[in-house]
């Protein structure tokens, strides 16, 4: 059926932010159910909870194409997002997104609680950090290990306490109690690391508030899974760098969270083949030595090709599949995958970046220039 291309753009700039939410969070609820007959799950970071990285994702600023923004010089920001990311799955399994691109992320947390469980185990940067959301998580019977955020209000319960040394510092305990809106206090835990090397940001200093009862945990065990929280900050760049996530001429905020999803449903797809490689060829192989680049460059070569060569009618035995049949069959073809194609290249040791010069006088460099003088370096007199 053909159409015109101004009703493309007009059918995008119309899906509801809610229905983008609810394509990301089918797609995870659907592809679960793969990777737990396959194997695989990786090992839960704490028993018995299901452990949630939470982080907010701020749509790149968009080409000026429309009418309002072509007479604007700042970069137009189509939209932001707060993204949940379950790692025992490799998962996307909740977005919150947002049109407004400079919206407070801390004005969504509201919705973010509504799906909180017991048993939960939330993880966040300082940003997550308020009176609301810890307290939030602890009525609804939620754990959650949250960097603290300076201005958060507390009262000491008791002195710090030493709790040994991790890679990164020597960590120290003490009691902390805060309240909520409706004036209940509440008891958690906040640890302190004293970090060997400052923070990107130069903090000397890890201060970090917990739920987490220390028969689940200990303190130096909460400290080192903080660090893990980086997981989702990779699955970030992976979504740029593989699946083009942040489309700059999507200028619509509907549209580019609409964009921004679908990659988000592309990247639980490849968890779900990270997943089978796992089960066969093993999760330190997997984890160490296969670039997900790799894996997502053959798909998009080899996905128009498929699509010509395989009749539409072939791919029809794959709606009616059953879980444990799907998975079966992911086994079997990951067993005739040859690792050592999608291998990562081995990178050296990163160099620290030269200062740049401030110039106030020239807004533009010649690249050209540059390396001429470069070049004319190398010249012995």
């Amino acid at each position: 059926m053909g159409t015109s291309l101004i009703s493309v753009y007009n059918k995008l700039n119309g899906v509801e932010t809610h229905t983008s939410a609810a394509l990301v969070r089918w797609s995870a609820t659907g592809l679960m159910p793969l990777i737990t007959p396959v194997g695989g799950t990786c090992v839960p970071w704490v028993a018995g909870c299901r452990v949630k990285i939470i982080d907010g994702n701020c749509i790149e600023a968009s080409a000026h194409r429309l009418k309002e923004l072509r007479a604007v010089q700042a970069g137009a920001l189509p939209g932001k997002a707060l993204v949940v990311f379950e790692p025992a799955y490799g998962l996307v399994t909740e977005v919150f997104p947002c049109e407004d691109g400079h919206a407070q992320e801390r004005s969504l947390f509201g919705t973010v609680l509504e799906t909180v469980h017991a048993d939960d185990l939330w993880m966040a940067d300082r940003n997550f950090c308020t009176c609301g959301f810890l307290c939030g998580m602890d009525t609804r019977g939620a754990l959650f290990i949250v960097r603290q955020h300076e201005g958060l209000p507390y009262e000491s319960c008791g002195p710090w306490r030493s709790a040994g040394r991790i890679e990164t510092g020597q960590v120290a305990e003490q009691q902390i109690r805060v309240w909520d809106a409706q004036g209940t206090a509440h008891v958690f835990r906040r640890l302190r690391v004293k970090l060997d090397q400052p923070t990107r940001d130069g903090d000397p200093l890890l201060s970090i508030v917990t739920h987490v009862p220390r028969h689940r945990a200990s303190t130096k065990r909460v400290a080192r899974l903080y660090r893990k929280r980086w997981t989702l900050e990779t699955a970030f760049q992976h979504l740029e760098a593989y699946f083009h996530s942040e489309i700059n001429t999507l200028g619509y905020p509907k549209a580019a969270v609409f964009g921004f999803c679908l990659a988000l449903v592309a990247y639980n797809m490849l968890a779900v083949v990270l997943a089978a490689l796992r089960s066969v060829h093993g999760a330190e192989t997997v984890t160490q030595e296969v670039s997900s680049y790799y894996i997502a460059h053959e798909i998009a070569e080899t996905y128009r090709g498929m699509m010509i060569a395989i009749p539409e009618d072939e791919w029809r035995v794959f709606r009616t599949m059953s879980p444990a049949a799907m998975g079966a069959t992911l086994l079997e073809l990951a067993r005739k995958v040859r690792l050592r194609t999608l291998r990562k290249t081995p990178r050296g040791p990163k160099k620290p970046r030269p200062k740049p010069e401030a110039n106030t006088k020239r807004s533009h460099v010649s690249t050209a220039r540059l390396l001429m003088e470069r070049k004319a370096s190398f010249v012995t007199p």
